[in-house]
């Protein structure tokens, strides 16, 4: 979803005292940076479509703001659109080399759907692909693998940040995912990832969503025990559990019904544990029903929504509308009531 372009004096005016006060192991400050950057590869697709002159673009402002630069801007090969950016922090200011955690040199930036017409084709073809499980078998993830890799490469990854929104968020879910297979770890700031699956978290009666996922973990774990006897495939345990050490930052607002999943997802996981069912739990985390049945008909899925481990950042502050509960602009406030918590896959 797009946010306002650039000019916003209320939200520069937030994040002003961030660029004052900020320091890098300051969670929000981390956190509101990685927002704002995350805002300007929307507002770089908008200058580009309503063909603003470099001296009246908009977008600028979100990363040179933070004392980023743009090193590359990556390019839907579809419909030429801008559906990334690979940032460059310039040198050090004075303020960050008083912070005790160091600030990324990189940052690979990610938006979500723009509803304008000049991308919203592209884009909502990319939301169902997201939610058949199978984005990462188009171009645009394609790129945004290839963009990575490439930056992994030239310079590592210890100082390289994934950023992403909504549909943005589930291209740096997979190329965080796929980085984190093969033992590299890069920082991710996940907003609004989308979580493929029925809302069960939505349901106000706690005793029926309690039931309901209970039943389907017996389900989905039964039917993965099944499928384990009928494939010779090694399991996919092994590599869930080798994502383990991957640990994305995700923020979720539990009004959004797009992400709002994960609150239960996670707490569901610690709630099997506790009454004692957490290898069946184990098993069910790592799947779905639906998943199961596309295997056994030999068809390639990918669950991007199933993770291991993350700290999950939860916005409990009250909004009115779907357009904020999952807008960008929700995260870089300072007024925000936040409830976080990590969770660990053993």
């Amino acid at each position: 979803m797009y946010e306002k372009e650039g000019g916003d004096v209320a939200s520069m005016s937030l994040l002003s005292s961030w660029k004052f006060y900020g320091v890098w192991n300051i969670p929000a400050h981390r956190r509101s940076v990685a927002a704002s950057l995350v805002q300007g590869v929307y507002v770089l697709e908008r200058d580009h479509q309503q063909n603003r002159p470099e001296h009246e673009a908009l977008a600028p402002a979100w990363w040179e703001f933070f004392h980023f630069q743009l090193h590359r801007k990556l390019v839907d090969d579809a419909d030429l659109s801008i559906f990334g950016a690979i940032y460059e922090l310039k040198s050090p200011t004075s303020d960050q080399n008083h912070s005790a955690a160091q600030p990324p040199r990189f940052v690979i930036a990610f938006r979500g759907t723009i509803t304008k017409p000049d991308s919203i084709s592209r884009d909502l073809k990319l939301d169902l692909h997201l939610i058949r499980n199978d984005l990462h078998q188009t171009s645009r993830s394609e790129i945004a693998m290839q963009a990575v890799r490439n930056l992994v490469s030239v310079v590592g990854y210890s100082n390289i940040w994934l950023a992403g929104h909504s549909l943005g968020s589930a291209l740096a879910m997979h190329t965080g995912k796929n980085m984190a297979i093969v033992g590299v770890f890069l920082e991710a700031f996940l907003f609004n990832p989308p979580f493929v699956s029925a809302p069960i978290e939505r349901i106000k009666d706690e005793k029926l969503k309690k039931g309901i996922r209970i039943a389907s973990s017996l389900i989905t774990a039964g039917l993965t025990v099944a499928m384990k006897g009928r494939h010779e495939s090694p399991s996919s345990e092994n590599s869930f559990t080798k994502l383990s050490e991957w640990i994305p930052h995700l923020f979720v607002n539990p009004a959004d019904i797009i992400c709002s999943e994960y609150v239960g997802y996670f707490k569901h996981r610690e709630e099997m544990e506790k009454i004692g069912a957490g290898r069946i739990e184990r098993l069910a985390t790592q799947n779905s029903i639906g998943d199961l049945f596309l295997t056994a008909f030999g068809k390639e899925s990918e669950l991007l929504h199933l993770i291991p481990s993350a700290n999950l950042t939860v916005n409990l502050t009250p909004s009115p509308d779907f357009k904020r509960v999952h807008g960008i602009r929700q995260w870089w406030r300072l007024d925000l009531n936040l409830e976080c918590k990590q969770y660990y896959y053993k």
